[in-house]
């Protein structure tokens, strides 16, 4: 048998962890291979080379380990107890008696650590804390402040379950300490930062669930006073077939945003105010609004000359002009423009005349000929502008502001 002072040690593949210095592990000797290794180290003065096997191959690096203690699991599988004591460049094999595996095995000797390397360290330190204290592991912190060499407290990483196998060999085989400080500072300042993001993810889902049941614990103390008071439930049933038909209205985010503003003002207002009753006004008005229909644009410019002769004799100067807006509005869409705002270009056609002229009847042919709904609104005799725009709720039965569509104007 080789003597064991040499460099020369029984091998025991390691193909599910990696042991690193320091790291004390329990290793259920399942297989024969270990067995005969850890066999062959007892033998002798107990020590051993452990080396981490990765896609059917060893490590450059390997742990210098020793048998600390050995027994039986209640299973009556033999186990050990292995200290890793240090690193060890893997030579090649060696001629030996028996069974086991033996290898060449060179022991490094890490420099004295410089500043750079105990300033990591610290932080190194500082960022594991934060996460063990995310997880309740508030006593590993405590045993990790009791380590000051650099080297050893980066070694550490070996026992963190957020590191993959190809990690904790690349932690291996990383013989400078800075580097190897500055590996691991990386992979804990990522595993903080994930911890981090789930943290706020599970506190931003816990307030909305309170939230929720706020509102709705709210919502059951105001239907109790509101049966109290005698107004029953009726109020609460309006608010929520207005929300049922907001459901199915299909209007924007913005719009919805704004209707719950109001269904809440609702909810709170009693139903003798006169403010209840400016609010469903407001309600119906936006329910009116036809959010989900929509209607693609005929644009021939063929089919809207013929239907605009069709219905109209003469007027050619006003066809023309309709004509050029339908030309201009087929070539952008031809060509892909997008519209600078709104639906359309942003063109409007105004028709100016005495009564009876056609005005009317032109708009209507021209949507027609776009495969548009026609939409009339009769301004005659509107002087103010609240007419139009609707009433401030200052004012006694305010009203929201009149849709808008093409209107038949008179001359001033």
């Amino acid at each position: 048998m080789p003597d064991l002072d040499t460099t020369i040690l029984p091998c025991l593949p390691l193909s599910t962890g990696v042991v690193l210095p320091g790291m004390v592990v329990t290793m259920a000797l399942e297989s024969d291979e270990a067995r005969v290794a850890i066999e062959a180290a007892e033998a002798g003065d107990g020590r051993m080379l452990l080396a981490p096997r990765v896609d059917e191959r060893y490590a450059r690096v390997g742990t210098i380990g020793k048998v600390e203690d050995s027994g039986e699991l209640p299973g009556g599988t033999r186990a050990v107890v292995v200290r890793g004591l240090e690193r060890a460049v893997i030579g090649s094999g060696a001629a030996a008696t028996g069974a086991a595996l033996w290898v060449q095995a060179e022991p490094v000797d890490e420099t004295e650590p410089t500043a750079r390397a105990r300033e990591l360290a610290r932080e190194y330190r500082a960022v594991v804390e934060n996460i063990l204290d995310q997880r309740g592991a508030r006593p590993l912190a405590e045993a990790l402040r009791s380590i000051s060499d650099p080297g050893a407290v980066a070694d550490t990483a070996g026992y963190s379950p957020d590191l993959t196998l190809e990690q904790k060999v690349e932690l291996l085989e990383t013989i400078d300490v800075e580097a190897r400080l500055e590996r691991v500072l990386a992979w804990a300042r990522d595993v903080l930062a994930d911890l981090a993001l789930k943290e706020r993810i599970r506190h931003d889902v816990s307030e909305g669930m309170e939230k929720t049941q706020r509102e709705f614990l709210l919502r059951q103390q105001m239907a109790a006073i509101r049966k109290e008071l005698g107004e029953g439930a009726d109020g609460e049933g309006v608010v929520d077939e207005y929300r049922r038909k907001f459901d199915e209205a299909g209007m924007p985010e913005t719009v919805r945003v704004a209707v719950e503003r109001e269904l809440g003002r609702l909810e709170r207002t009693n139903e003798q105010s006169p403010e209840h009753g400016w609010i469903r006004t407001w309600l119906d008005t936006v329910l009116e609004v036809p959010w989900a229909a929509r209607s693609d644009d005929h644009l021939d410019v063929l089919d809207a000359r013929a239907i605009l002769d069709a219905d109209h004799n003469g007027l050619d100067d006003v066809k023309d002009r309709i004509i050029e807006y339908l030309a201009v509005r087929k070539l952008r869409t031809d060509r892909g423009l997008a519209p600078t705002s709104g639906r359309g270009s942003g063109a409007i056609v105004a028709l100016v005349g005495p009564p009876g002229v056609g005005k009317t009847s032109l708009g209507e042919s021209v949507a027609r000929a776009l495969g548009r709904k026609f939409a009339r609104v009769s301004l005659g005799g509107v002087r103010d502008e609240a007419e139009i725009r609707g009433h401030r709720r200052t004012y006694v039965g305010p009203s929201p502001a009149a849709s808008s569509g093409p209107c038949a104007r008179r001359p001033p």
